[in-house]
């Protein structure tokens, strides 16, 4: 069937795009910055090329591809006038790189996991073992699944303009509920489990311990098992911040589109900048968690941290050296 040329424009989606560009670029280019930094931390310093941060490299890609990708997630709630080929590229790739950004991410949790939970099987553990082959596992299963609806999995009808471009002309309910209860909201169980678990061994450790230690040293605790229960306090903390600022927004978005698929298109003229500040808010604070983990690494960042002493340093003794000749001008 020909394609009829539409003179229909997207001047009405003018101020969403003007909003999304207003909150993207800058969120997108600080992700993108925080990842290469920690990246090359990570390429310089050969100590760190091991199994465990080879999965963490993996998973800073993906957040880079998903700070690239994070202009383009909050426009798919827009109509767009575009071939359908196109259109499909434009929710398909953004959608992928998501997906794979969070199987990074329970991928490298899965590692530690394992690493702590099963310290002595660790070197016999198959992701140890074969790393190529558990990086496939994180980077092809979502490729599939999100070029699903290229393969016809889609909701295009018969008589639907070929310039017609919608989320909801791409991916069907049922791909949506798929992906949703099939894959996301376990995906962030998984993580949220197995961050507990590695908090309640620690606790159990720390115990043991502290009633060695006490076993050893008498009935009152130390100024050591103080620091210790201080130590622990912070992290679990820490956890509960990242959980909250990271994870709590990024529920609320997908929730949120959920709710928002049942409703029909353009129905409410506020609907669409909703679902942009909260697409924005949870993807953004989603992308944030292996920033968070890179640079709270010291090892990670000890390269960049050498490069701005060494450039802070040299850039002190060139004004020291100015200062020097102006003296010594003023003195002849």
């Amino acid at each position: 069937m020909a394609c009829n040329q539409s003179n229909r424009s997207n001047q009405s989606s003018s101020p969403e795009m003007h909003l999304i560009i207003w909150l993207t670029f800058p969120l997108s280019a600080v992700i993108i910055l925080a990842n290469l930094l920690i990246i090359i931390g990570i390429i310089y310093n050969r100590k760190l090329h091991n199994t465990p941060n080879y999965f963490f490299l993996s998973l800073l890609f993906a957040d880079l591809c998903t700070g690239l990708a994070l202009p383009f997630i909050p426009s798919m709630s827009l109509e767009w006038h575009m071939k359908f080929s196109n259109c499909l590229i434009l929710h398909i790739v953004p959608n992928f790189l998501l997906l794979s950004f969070l199987s990074n991410l329970v991928m490298v949790h899965y590692e530690r996991y394992f690493c702590i939970v099963h310290p002595l099987q660790y070197s016999n553990f198959w992701v140890h073992r074969q790393v190529l082959l558990a990086l496939l596992t994180v980077w092809i299963p979502p490729l599939l699944f999100a070029s699903l609806p290229a393969f016809g999995w889609n909701k295009r009808s018969p008589n639907q303009s070929c310039e017609d471009c919608f989320y909801k002309y791409v991916f069907p309910r049922e791909f949506i509920y798929l992906e949703v209860y099939g894959l996301l909201i376990p995906s962030i169980l998984a993580i949220i489990f197995m961050t507990v678990r590695v908090l309640w061994i620690t606790r159990s450790q720390m115990k043991d311990i502290c009633k060695l230690h006490r076993s050893v040293q008498g009935d009152e605790p130390s100024d050591k098992e103080h620091r210790m229960n201080m130590r622990y306090a912070k992290c679990v903390a820490v956890v509960s911040l990242i959980f909250m600022v990271c994870w709590v927004p990024y529920i609320v978005y997908v929730n949120f589109s959920i709710l928002a698929l049942w409703q029909d298109k353009g129905e409410s003229s506020t609907e669409p900048k909703t679902h942009i500040i909260l697409s924005c808010t949870g993807i953004g604070s989603m992308a944030a968690i292996p920033v968070v983990l890179g640079f709270g690494n010291r090892q990670y960042t000890k390269p960049i941290r050498k490069g701005l002493r060494k450039l802070w340093d040299n850039c002190r003794k060139g004004n020291g050296t100015k200062e020097f000749t102006n003296v010594e001008v003023v003195l002849n």
